[in-house]
């Protein structure tokens, strides 16, 4: 099935903090293929791999310096391709991040482009004269903080870096730079890999014209952002129109391999849902996109349905990849919890919501046990942005602590040495093996309703028709064909009642829903409860809330 990725369910793994099979206390992919029994048991479609490339890590594995072999600290070429072939053994597809946006300054093609202005790589990355003060370009700030030019005093001018200096950003205006990616692609995907995440994919080109930034007109991040970089709107530094093309060639590209998928990574505050509509519309470019929109602290019906409604407003034919968690923002239990006066209601609630959904979903490690963010110490920190901008915001390495798999003491069998982030109490308690033996677990119910999600033609390809209630209630109908479902929502501890006319006598709730009760056409929703009720295919229901 070659659009296998459509309303399918994408399964990520950040190597690090996954499995340890030597005890040098980091992830690796021979822990990976070790524990592909546990992903392959929860029911989803595929893997994606967080970067395994070769990379000096200043950036956790974002910042490659090889394109084209695994980090020695994850394991080898043929590891990798035991991993592929073991995870398709069980059915599971694999895709790898892509980080093409730019490459550690370790990398070949930059320590080349910056030794003058005539060698043939001069122009494969982002340089540009400074202002007659000396001072850089343009006002365009990095994401991890100070400004996203660096001087080089070899060429005499700046290189673009959108994160840290050590990442040149490539220039892709440059034909051959693009030629260059899409031959890494190429050689992954003859490897047998399944399609690729692509990191940042709207920084890819920059304004040729090199103009400043406006500021940000947007009331919560002035006058002061605890990261500058929230006080402009990037307008000319990224998601640029050129970029387009390029998502055509690399479509294109993947086309000669049936099956294979692409999900691009849309970072924009102004114009996220859009970007994902444009990126995925028409058919010829990329298959999937998600942004940032639910990996915030908003937790509304009216944020849900607007940002649904939107991207479809948008791009009718394009596609979203929805997801709560990643490895960049903390943990969704932990930014939620104030919805919820208990974490097992909300973990499962939250599972029920992203999986019904119109779109694909991404669910990131650990989720399927519930796992808050780890409160971590600073001294604890590896994370450049978190070290850089603590204590206001304590960057990324909350969300990527290791995996509790065995019960006992941590790490929790993540290892047999010192870990590279701790594994603390909160996160012990939920391991792996205590949840397996617990038909009530939080790990029950993900296997449950990813079993159940797969039986609904409607959850996987189906519409999407909400209903306009008043907060604190969301509610949608999901149909496709003779298979129709109601989904409702209270988003909140406190019990919510409603109305639900329409409906057959004798409807009863899917096994799935939870905190929830159907008495004729009454529909009570307790703290953070949620129902599903199969419809008769074409028949409307109203409802209102008491």
């Amino acid at each position: 099935m070659t659009e296998w990725w459509r309303g399918g369910v994408i399964y990520q793994v950040y190597p690090r903090s996954f499995q340890d099979s030597n005890g040098d206390g980091v992830g690796d992919l021979p822990g990976i293929i070790r524990r592909l029994d546990h992903i392959a048991s929860l029911g989803v479609d595929c893997i994606w791999l967080s970067p395994i490339t070769r990379s000096p890590q200043a950036d956790m594995g974002y910042d490659v310096s090889d394109y084209r072999d695994v980090d020695p600290l994850f394991g080898s070429l043929h590891d990798f391709d035991s991993l592929v072939e073991q995870a398709h053994a069980r059915g599971l597809k694999v895709i790898m991040d892509q980080v093409v946006s730019h490459t550690s300054d370790l990398h070949p093609w930059f320590q080349e482009s910056r030794l003058n202005r005539t060698n043939m790589r001069a122009d494969w990355y982002v340089w540009a004269d400074p202002l007659p003060d000396g001072s850089p370009p343009n006002n365009w700030p990095a994401v991890f903080g100070g400004r996203a030019w660096e001087w080089n005093p070899t060429r005499g001018q700046y290189y673009l870096h959108n994160f840290l200096a050590s990442q040149p950003d490539l220039n892709f205006h440059n034909p051959d730079v693009q030629q260059a990616v899409l031959d890494v692609m190429r050689f992954w995907l003859e490897r047998g890999i399944d399609g690729f995440r692509l990191d940042t994919v709207n920084y890819y080109f920059h304004d040729k014209k090199l103009r400043s930034n406006p500021p940000n007109k947007k009331d919560e991040h002035l006058p002061y952002a605890v990261n500058p970089y929230d006080m402009q709107e990037h307008k000319y530094s990224k998601s640029q129109p050129e970029n387009l093309d390029f998502l055509k060639r690399v479509r294109t590209l993947l086309n000669d391999y049936p099956g294979a998928t692409s999900v691009g990574e849309v970072g924009d505050s102004h114009k996220s849902v859009e970007l994902m509509a444009e990126y995925t519309s028409g058919g010829d470019t990329l298959h999937m996109c998600y942004g940032f929109d639910f990996l915030g602290h908003d937790f509304t019906a009216l944020h849900f349905r607007e940002r649904i409604e939107t991207f479809f407003k948008v791009g009718p034919d394009g596609w979203p990849c929805w997801s709560f968690s990643n490895h960049d923002v903390p943990r969704h239990m932990t930014r939620w919890a104030k919805h919820s006066a208990s974490q097992a209601e909300l973990a499962r609630q939250s599972a029920a919501l992203v999986l019904s959904l119109k779109g694909s979903v991404c669910l990131y490690q650990g989720e399927e046990l519930g796992l808050p963010e780890t409160d971590l110490l600073f001294e604890e920190l590896t994370d450049p942005r978190g070290i850089r901008f603590w204590p206001e915001d304590k960057g990324r390495d909350g969300c990527r602590t290791p995996m509790p798999w065995d019960q006992g003491e941590a790490p929790n069998g993540f290892t047999t040495g010192t870990p590279w982030l701790p594994v603390k109490p909160a996160q012990s308690a939920l391991n792996v093996a205590g949840q397996n033996v617990d038909e009530n677990s939080t790990l029950a119910f993900y296997r449950q309703a990813l079993a159940w999600r797969k039986q609904h033609p409607a959850l996987l390809d189906g519409d999407i028709a909400f209903h306009k209630l008043d907060e604190p209630v969301l509610a949608y109908t999901r149909s496709q064909g003779n298979d129709a479902l109601l989904c409702v929502f209270n988003l909140s501890a406190d019990p919510q009642e409603l109305t639900a006319t329409g409906l057959l006598d004798g409807t009863a709730l899917e096994s799935v829903s939870q905190n929830a009760a159907l008495d004729g056409d009454t529909l009570t929703l307790g703290a953070n409860g949620y129902a599903f009720v199969a419809l008769p295919a074409g028949r409307p229901v109203k409802l209102r809330l008491k």
